[in-house]
């Protein structure tokens, strides 16, 4: 993977680990439950996941490139209107807003990693998300093998950077994000359409 690409990957990652989503709020509300130490098992049960995700998301369309290089442009376009329209759903969507739970003292480290890891898996919009976004920079003349483990091994230390941060500002943030939530769901949104826009064209 070239310099270039990774790091434009590097910086639509960091778009994506801080757009609102099932394990950014799971982090956050975890991290005010039960403290940013216990709240480890919870993230790396999502990054796990995540790296599952990102499996089954580029194999696949390695498979499939395996019949004919044309499908990732095709996937590229396809992916880069799925993108735009997932930015206009976020642009649209209120504000992140937090229920108190209870029992926050009852759930054991391995309870939490199983939430964790079943809150990305368990989400189809994830893999639809993957299947659209990891096209954009894979390069069908290399090895899938080496990307896989550059593009998985940064997503993972960036989502577990960024929800670990969430965790330990939980306190901090949780108002603010009901208050501001919604100017925030629209810069995120934006980067999407943009980035949606703008990456099947720069290859």
């Amino acid at each position: 993977m070239a310099l270039e690409s990774w790091l434009i990957y590097l910086v639509a990652v960091i778009g994506l680990a801080f757009a609102p989503g099932p394990n950014g709020l799971l982090a956050l509300t975890h991290g005010a439950m039960y403290g940013h130490r216990k709240t480890l098992a919870t993230i790396c049960g999502g990054v796990l996941g995540f790296i599952v995700l990102i499996a089954l998301s580029m194999f696949g369309i390695g498979a499939v490139l395996l019949a004919s290089s044309q499908v990732l442009t095709v996937f590229k376009w396809l992916g880069g209107a799925y993108l735009i329209w997932l930015g206009i759903q976020l642009w649209r969507s209120p504000a992140v807003s937090l229920a108190p739970i209870e029992e926050a003292a009852t759930k054991s480290h391995t309870a939490l990693f199983r939430q964790g890891g079943l809150a990305a898996i368990s989400n189809p919009k994830v893999l639809l998300f993957f299947g659209a976004f990891l096209p954009q920079f894979i390069n069908p003349e290399q090895a899938l093998l080496p990307q896989f483990i550059v593009m998985a091994a940064t997503f993972a230390v960036v989502e577990f950077s960024v929800e670990y941060l969430l965790a330990r500002i939980a306190d901090k943030i949780r108002p603010w994000l009901e208050r501001s939530g919604k100017r925030f769901n629209q810069g995120c949104g934006g980067i999407f359409a943009l980035l949606g826009a703008s990456l099947p064209l720069a290859q």
